[in-house]
C-alpha cells in the first residue's frame, strides 16, 4: 500500500505532465501556422516575380517590378508580424465584436472570479482550492469567451467576404471607382462585413489612406482571406496592374478555399464523432454509477486521495481531448 506522500508526488508528476502537454498542444499549432504563413508569402513573392519577369516588357522594367513586389510583400509580412506581437486585450475585445471598455471587462472578470471562489468555499473546499477556482474562472473563462466570439465573428466574416469581393470586381468592370464599390459593400452587405467596411469608409473620410485602413481592418478581423485582399490592393497601388483581374482571381481562390473547407469538414466528421463519444464515456459512466450506487463512488468526492485522483484524471482527459482535436484539425 503506497503512502500518502508517495501518492501526492505521483499526482503532482501527473499534473505537471498534463499541464506541459496542454501547453504543447496550444503553442505548437500557433508556431506551425506562423511558419506556413511565412512559406506562403515566400512562394507568393517568387511566383509574382516570375510572372513579372516573363512579359514582353524590357528586362530592366520587369526586374524593377519584381523587386517592388518583393519589397511590398516583405513590408506587409513585417506589418502583419508586428500586429500579432502587439495584440493586446483591447484588440481582442474589438476582434470579438464587443462594445465594452477595459474597465467593464476587468470588473466583470473580477466579479465572476469572486463569485466562483465564494461558491467553492461555501461547498466546503479548502481556501487554496477556492482561490485557484476563482482565479481560473476570473482569468480564464472571460478570455475563453473572447476567443469563442472572435472565432465566430471571423467565420461569419469569411462566409460573406467572397460575395463582397465579387461585388467589387463587377463594379470595377462596370467602370465604377474602387471607393464607390466599397461604399456599396458598406451599405448593402450583411454584418460583420458591412460594419467593417463602414468603419473603413469613415476612416477614409478623415484622411486615413486605404492601405492603412485595411491594415486596421486586418487587426480587427484576423482573417486570412482579408489579409489576401489587403495584399492584392497594396501591391496594385504600389506597382500598378489590372485590379479587376487580380480581385477576380482572388475571388476564385477564396471560393476554392471555402469548398476545400467544406470537404475537410465532411471528411473529418467521423473522427470528430468518435472523439466526442470517447470523451463523453468517462463522465457518462461516472454519472451512471453515481445514480445507481452513490455510496460506491462517493469516496472519490469525500476523500483527499479520491479528489487528487479526480484532478489527475481530469487533466489527463483534457490532454487527450486536446491531442485528438489537434489530430483532426487540418490547416489548409
Amino acid at each position: 500500500m503506497l503512502s500518502t506522500a508517495t501518492l501526492a508526488i505521483v499526482a503532482a508528476v501527473l499534473a505537471t505532465l498534463g499541464v506541459a502537454g496542454i501547453l504543447y498542444t496550444i503553442i505548437a499549432p500557433m508556431l506551425e501556422r506562423r511558419r506556413q504563413a511565412a512559406r506562403r508569402l515566400g512562394r507568393a513573392a517568387g511566383g509574382r516575380g516570375r510572372v513579372a519577369g516573363g512579359g514582353k516588357a524590357p528586362a530592366d522594367s520587369s526586374a524593377q517590378r519584381r523587386r517592388q513586389v518583393q519589397e511590398a510583400l516583405k513590408q506587409l509580412e513585417a506589418a502583419h508580424a508586428k500586429r500579432r506581437r502587439r495584440e493586446t486585450l483591447h484588440i481582442r475585445i474589438e476582434q470579438a465584436g464587443l462594445d465594452v471598455s477595459m474597465r467593464s471587462f476587468w470588473m466583470a472578470s473580477a466579479g465572476l472570479g469572486l463569485a466562483v471562489g465564494l461558491v467553492v468555499l461555501l461547498v466546503g473546499q479548502m481556501p487554496l482550492v477556492a482561490v485557484l477556482a476563482g482565479f481560473s474562472a476570473g482569468f480564464g473563462v472571460p478570455r475563453w469567451v473572447l476567443g469563442y466570439l472572435k472565432r465566430r465573428r471571423v467565420r461569419q466574416f469569411t462566409e460573406e467576404f467572397a460575395n463582397a469581393v465579387d461585388v467589387i470586381v463587377r463594379g470595377l468592370k462596370a467602370g465604377l471607382p474602387l471607393h464607390d464599390c466599397i461604399q456599396i459593400i458598406a451599405t448593402e452587405s450583411s454584418a460583420p462585413v458591412r460594419d467593417e467596411f463602414k468603419v473603413l469608409m469613415e476612416a477614409q473620410r478623415v484622411g486615413i489612406t486605404l492601405e492603412e485602413g485595411l491594415q486596421r481592418m486586418c487587426q480587427r478581423v484576423p482573417s486570412p482571406d482579408l489579409n489576401f485582399f489587403q495584399i492584392v490592393l497594396s501591391i496594385q497601388q504600389r506597382t500598378g496592374g489590372n485590379l479587376s483581374e487580380a480581385l477576380g482571381n482572388l475571388s476564385k481562390v477564396l471560393r476554392s478555399r471555402k469548398v476545400l473547407k467544406g470537404k475537410i469538414a465532411a471528411m473529418s466528421q467521423e473522427a470528430k464523432s468518435s472523439a466526442a463519444i470517447i470523451g463523453a464515456l468517462p463522465p457518462g459512466v461516472m454519472l451512471l454509477v453515481y445514480v445507481t450506487t452513490p455510496d460506491y463512488i462517493s469516496l472519490l468526492f469525500e476523500e483527499r486521495l479520491g479528489q487528487a485522483m479526480l484532478i489527475g484524471g481530469g487533466l489527463w482527459m483534457l490532454l487527450g481531448i486536446l491531442v485528438m482535436k489537434k489530430m483532426i484539425n487540418f490547416d489548409y
